[in-house]
């Protein structure tokens, strides 16, 4: 029953980015299973999903008409998507910095136009695909590892081993779809 839940999960979570009470109140759910099972404190849990909701907002004030998703793990913090210009793209970087508790950022931002909702779609498809890969392959707990995709590119981050970082890049590496992946991994070893 707990690995079907967590299956569950893993599909559903990508669909309900930056939604903290619903992905609470699913660990709760699930006893405990993510919050339980994740590396980060629940207070660096909180933080993240602070973090992640003041960045989009601070954005999307400053450049409404821009593609920019803020994915922060352990108060680090990834900026993916499209943005107008070089200059936009600096402060973005420096807006995101600028929040309190934000350790660092990983700007992997691209200028050039937005993407498509299909193109979206379809990142959000490949991360589904690359969880259940995690899940199916039973090497590491898959909770240790957020997986954001853009474009193609698959982007890994979390608290892991060398092991489990590894067995994450491979798996995600051999996922049909994925052009690309990025270990953003903070190293436990």
């Amino acid at each position: 029953m707990r690995f079907f839940l967590a299956v569950c999960a893993v599909v559903v979570l990508p669909l309900l980015n930056g939604c903290a009470a619903v992905v609470l109140g699913g660990a709760a759910a699930t006893g405990g299973y993510l919050v339980g099972e994740d590396r980060r404190s629940a207070a660096v849990m909180t933080d993240d999903q602070t973090i992640e909701i003041k960045a989009s907002n601070r954005i999307s004030e400053k450049y409404p008409n821009v593609h920019v998703a803020s994915t922060s793990f352990n108060k680090l913090v990834l900026l993916s998507g499209e943005v107008p210009d070089a200059a936009a793209k600096a402060e973005i970087d420096r807006i995101v910095r600028g929040i309190e508790g934000v350790r660092g950022t990983y700007n992997e931002l691209q200028v050039g136009p937005v993407s498509p909702i299909s193109a979206r779609a379809n990142d959000s498809y490949i991360t589904s695909k690359v969880k259940t890969r995690f899940l199916d392959g039973r090497r590491f707990n898959p909770v240790h590892v957020k997986v954001v995709t853009d474009a193609g590119t698959v982007y890994l981050m979390g608290l892991v081993k060398k092991q489990e970082a590894t067995d994450a890049a491979e798996l995600a590496r051999t996922t049909s779809g994925v052009t690309r992946v990025v270990r953003l991994f903070e190293l436990q070893d």
